[in-house]
């Protein structure tokens, strides 16, 4: 081969270099873009949505691809939304990015409202470990549509009617005084309470009655109690629990923290359970001839069944994730406010004071408190309220909403698919909102009676509009009455460790260090 068609293919002088610098400028544009894409207002899931206004929603990029995630891995996630809100003057409306998540959140209650009573926002984001957990079926995480409608209409017709509530009245009242024993005895082996365990278990036994008809014994380390608490502790754990697959599609085949496996084994555990329980109820009412209780009776698993002649019914599996999902959401919500509440009169021994010598106006020191007599306790209520305010057990309303179609919020567009969350502790620790939000002063109630069933977004704990919380009558209505029966029997002291208001957001915003106090008798 000749040497003059070698030289073909020997590049020209300064080739190379050609070449090195454009790899190098294609490198440089494709970092560009990237940073980019980061960079732009609410970070990257924001960038990778079409544009359809002209001023973007405020928020912050966060890190790259990552986005907020970080946030969301703390203890404190509701507190780094607010500051970052305030930073980024978004306090209407702030957008920002968990992996490829799109995010808007509102910590101003026009705009919060706005949200949560929008059809556009009817439904939820429903979470792997929700998913796995067959809570797609339940009310919570159900799909807009005529079966979520159907389990609506259940909800509010059957399940926490006036008159079904009022029916569970005995069984509260009796498992309070059982509270009562229970405190009694840990003062009299341990000199102190861990008030936690003893609400957690009184709860737990509250649902049980209310959903299956029957109480447990959680304590010895063995039995169905003791199964049945360990699965809603794993199951609560799951829900709770940050899923990187949730954000990062592509992680989804590897289940790096294992949520997906864990799932599967607690439902069929769950399966097992719950099943076994429907079955004797089934058999029982075959038994005894019985086709249906009236409207004020027999508990949840009962109404369900009664429910096969009609239209609603529910398939079994339907009827296990609404009654699971009913013990998740009744159980514990129920235990965190009330050790709020108390770590509250710990620290406020004039408070306390106050709300009892208002129990005893009205029942006496000896009485019986019945719900008849809650509505005679206003500054009991106000408690309530401000502990709700001070301390809301779902800083950021629990479960989100889920963009079902391209909509407008605050003048501003948001793509369909976008998750949207309200951040209900942002608003009742705004002095804008609140005056001196950072006191604990449940007179504030008694000057304005402010409604926190959903009407008015300044308190709203338990949501508002089509997805507010369909229990919340019945939750409201335990803590009252335990509130006043503790109260009443008790006045409770700090211990030598005192109280710590450190606050832990799993599932719900629980004190990071368990409540121990003195529960000292206030008769014999």
């Amino acid at each position: 081969m000749s040497l003059q068609h070698h030289s073909f293919f020997i590049p020209p002088a300064g080739y190379s270099s050609s070449v090195l610098s454009f790899e190098l400028f294609i490198c440089l544009l494709v970092l560009a873009a990237v940073f980019g894409f980061w960079l732009a207002p609410g970070g990257l899931a924001w960038a990778l949505s079409k544009p359809r206004a002209r001023s973007a929603i405020p928020g912050p990029s966060g890190f790259p691809i990552l986005g907020l995630v970080f946030a969301f891995t703390g203890p404190l996630t509701h507190r780094v939304l607010a500051k970052l809100a305030a930073t980024f003057k978004a306090v209407h409306l702030m957008a920002f990015s968990v992996g490829f998540t799109r995010f808007v959140i509102s910590s101003q209650p026009e705009t919060a409202k706005e949200i949560l009573n929008s059809s556009g926002f009817a439904d939820r984001p429903v979470k792997e470990s929700a998913y796995e957990l067959l809570f797609h079926r339940a009310m919570g995480f159900a799909p807009y549509g005529e079966y979520w409608r159907n389990l609506r209409r259940i909800s509010a017709t059957h399940l926490f009617s006036p008159k079904r509530i009022g029916s569970f009245s005995g069984v509260r009242g009796e498992i309070g005084s059982k509270m009562v024993e229970e405190i009694i005895s840990l003062m009299e082996r341990n000199g102190e309470v861990e008030v936690k365990r003893v609400l957690h278990f009184g709860s737990l036994n509250n649902v049980m009655m209310s959903v299956f008809g029957r109480c447990y014994d959680f304590g010895g380390g063995e039995g169905e109690g003791f199964k049945l608490e360990g699965l809603v502790r794993e199951g609560y754990e799951l829900l709770g629990i940050f899923n990187w697959t949730d954000h990062f599609p592509v992680l989804g085949w590897l289940d790096l923290q294992g949520v997906r496996k864990r799932c599967k084994d607690l439902v069929s555990e769950v399966n097992a359970f719950v099943g076994k329980i429907i079955e004797e109820h089934r058999v029982k009412r075959a038994e005894n001839g019985s086709g249906g209780d009236d409207e004020g009776s027999g508990d949840f698993v009962d109404v369900l069944l009664d429910l096969e002649r009609g239209n609603n019914k529910l398939c079994d599996s339907d009827m296990i994730a609404v009654l699971w999902e009913m013990i998740f959401r009744g159980t514990d919500t129920v235990a965190i406010l009330l050790e709020w509440i108390l770590a509250e009169m710990v620290l406020h021994p004039d408070i306390q004071a106050k709300a009892q010598s208002e129990i005893d106006n009205v029942v006496g020191k000896n009485g019986a408190l019945l719900d008849s007599d809650l509505p005679n306790l206003p500054y009991l209520h106000a408690i309530v309220k401000e502990t709700l305010r001070i301390h809301p057990p779902g800083p950021l309303l629990s479960w989100a909403r889920l963009a079902i179609h391209d909509t407008q919020i605050g003048g501003h567009f948001v793509p369909a698919g976008t998750t949207a969350m309200v951040n209900m502790w942002a608003i009742t620790h705004d002095d804008r909102v609140w005056p001196e939000p950072e006191r604990f002063w449940p007179e504030r109630f008694l000057v304005e009676d402010v409604t926190i069933m959903g009407s008015d977004l300044r308190l709203a704990p338990f949501g508002a509009g089509r997805r507010v919380c369909p229990g919340k009558a019945m939750g409201l209505a335990t803590v009252q009455l335990w509130l006043a029966q503790l109260l009443q029997r008790f006045t409770w002291v700090a211990s030598d460790n005192g109280v710590d208001l450190s606050e832990c957001l799993k599932l719900s915003l629980e004190m990071k260090h368990p409540l121990g106090c003195k529960a000292v008798a206030r008769f014999s």
